[in-house]
């Protein structure tokens, strides 16, 4: 089935490492762009729905908690749905969910309502969107594929780069309400576009995975990747939550402070670009480990950061850079691990793990923050959470000795 599949496609033309690859991922990185620009520009609403709910740092972040939560533990599903069903059908589901729940968000009067509207709604369209798409990627690509993955989830990178400020400055002038329609437009746009260029691939990405959950789950690496990610979910979300606010109480304009997130957007960017180049000259397995190790270590920088805005640029810089390397190379990680087969149902269940790691990471730190009125212990722990992570991918990648083989 696979090859005839191959055969067929390349009669019409979609080839592997086409051009017609490169237009797919054209509208994989605006997809990401929208998408994302919406979720990591959470933290220039912080204060005003905050304000506006009378709520505590806590119970706002499980907004944002949510959202992560149900895009990558809905990943394993919208990756099987596009294994089965294409693409195009999951990206305009992403466009009405994150459109209709910002629209929806935007008239919310209680705090609770906001969970459902934004946190599950904007979480489903995410979803739907993110692992379908890139891993739409890797079926494009072969002998170029940590490449196109590096290009395309580059989106997710400009996203950042233009949310959040983008969001700082519709704040200021109309209100985050209003801000949210505006965005919801801009969405929905986005995505339809993103639809029309999408594209199934010439390569078998799709299919059932070689292994059942069960049968993966059953792999000593696939257990140890899965609670790398689940730890690294705790750890990683906290300053994307939590950076903005943290700066403007350290005495910094909050419009300087959004372009933290800017910078981050840079980072991660410049990360998912440079690395996923070079990764398949350095061997991808090796730079993911780079990239955990590196995570991890920016947690210093922000602890010793206190009110320098510098060393925030340069926190946010080095996160973003490790995290766009850690997105980039997942996917390519994926499939050196497991196969090609069902790709999106195999990387899909892996983000699950993410996904239940960022439900408790942000919420337990601003309830953290509240309790000890400083954002040292919630920095501390972060840290130690995401060395823990790389520890566990060091033990997930390393190849048994022979004799328990």
């Amino acid at each position: 089935m696979a090859s005839e599949g191959n055969d067929a496609a390349a009669a019409t033309g979609d080839r592997v490492d086409s051009a017609r690859g490169w237009f797919v991922v054209a509208g994989v990185a605006i997809a990401l762009s929208c998408m994302f620009g919406v979720v990591y520009s959470f933290g220039s609403f912080f204060g005003a729905m905050a304000d506006d709910f009378g709520a505590g740092k806590g119970s706002i972040a499980f907004i944002f908690s949510l959202t992560i939560f149900f895009l990558f533990v809905l990943g394993a599903l919208t990756g099987r749905l596009a294994d089965r069903f294409g693409p195009r059908p999951l990206a305009v589901a992403a466009g009405a969910f994150i459109a209709g729940g910002l629209w929806a968000t935007s008239h919310v009067n209680r705090m609770e309502i906001g969970y459902l509207t934004y946190g599950v709604s904007v979480g489903i369209g995410v979803a739907c969107g993110y692992v379908p798409l890139v891993t739409l990627v890797s079926g494009w690509f072969e002998r170029q594929r940590a490449n196109a993955l590096g290009v395309a989830s580059a989106g997710v990178g400009f996203g950042t780069v233009v949310g959040a400020p983008l969001a700082r400055r519709l704040i200021d002038a109309y209100g985050w309400r209003d801000t949210y329609r505006i965005l919801a437009v801009i969405v929905a746009v986005g995505l339809l576009a993103a639809a029309g260029l999408a594209k199934r691939a010439p390569l078998a990405a799709g299919g059932a995975p070689a292994a059942t959950p069960r049968e993966l789950f059953g792999q000593r690496s696939f257990r140890l990747l899965y609670l790398s990610g689940l730890f690294m979910g705790i750890a990683l979300f906290v300053p994307f939550v939590f950076l903005i606010r943290y700066a403007e109480e350290q005495g910094i304009a909050k419009t300087t402070a959004a372009t933290l997130v800017s910078v981050l957007g840079v980072g991660s960017m410049s990360g998912r670009l440079v690395l996923g180049a070079i990764g398949g000259r350095l061997g991808v397995l090796r730079l993911y480990q780079v990239c955990f190790l590196t995570m991890a270590g920016s947690f210093a920088i922000w602890m010793v950061a206190g009110g320098s805005f510098v060393m925030l640029v340069v926190f946010a810089l080095v996160l973003g850079i490790s995290y766009g390397g850690y997105v980039a190379l997942s996917p390519a990680v994926a499939a050196h691990l497991f196969g090609l087969a069902g790709l999106g149902g195999i990387v899909g269940l892996l983000y699950t793990g993410s996904g239940i790691g960022a439900l408790g990471g942000p919420p337990a730190a601003g309830w953290l923050i509240d309790a000890t009125d400083t954002y040292r212990v919630a920095q501390i722990l972060a840290m130690l959470i995401a060395l823990g992570s790389f520890g566990l991918l060091v033990l997930a990648l390393r190849r048994p000795s022979p004799d328990k083989a």
